[in-house]
């Protein structure tokens, strides 16, 4: 009979980074959710890594017995998080990277949406609005710029007219 009774270690190592890594994806900063991201799925790979049992021979038949065989599903199912968490990951820096450009940081800003939502909240008493001053959020909606619009003057075309097909001379 395998045993396979999971190591305490593990299994609290694999909360500590789970916990860990929720705690800073909730953080404004991408660099933050990135670092929680890559915590979260080291600690969920750790716990598959646990719950395939212990360690056991090579799984090829005829070089070890059947019952001394290690599982290899859970190793491939973490190799497949890992290049999912490396791809993610890439794409969660190079977003981070470009508000970096845009912004000179990279903390996600509130949605407008969201605080009309608190706001709704608030009025409705179901949570107690710390600031009593305010603004109508639709004056502020009203006033809110894209940030995607460019704000200076376009620039003049530069490209050179040319004459349509067939208007050449007949």
């Amino acid at each position: 009979m395998i045993d396979m009774s999971p190591s305490l270690v593990l299994v609290l190592t694999a909360g500590v980074l789970v916990g860990c890594g929720v705690y800073l994806l909730l953080e404004r900063s991408l660099s933050r959710v990135i670092v929680g991201f890559l915590l979260i799925s080291n600690g969920v790979s750790v716990l598959y890594l646990v719950m395939g049992g212990r360690a056991g021979g090579p799984p090829l038949v005829g070089t070890t017995p059947t019952e001394e065989m290690s599982d290899p599903l859970p190793q491939a199912m973490v190799l497949t998080a890992i290049v999912i968490t490396l791809g993610l990951s890439a794409f969660v820096l190079a977003m981070a990277y470009r508000s970096w450009q845009l912004h000179g940081h990279d903390e996600v800003q509130d949605d407008l949406e969201d605080r009309r939502v608190a706001d709704r909240l608030a009025k409705a008493g179901f949570v107690d609005r710390a600031d009593e001053g305010a603004v109508d959020l639709d004056i502020e909606a009203a006033e809110a710029r894209d940030e995607t619009e460019e704000t200076s003057e376009p620039e003049p075309s530069t490209a050179v007219e040319t004459p349509a097909r067939g208007s050449e001379g007949s």
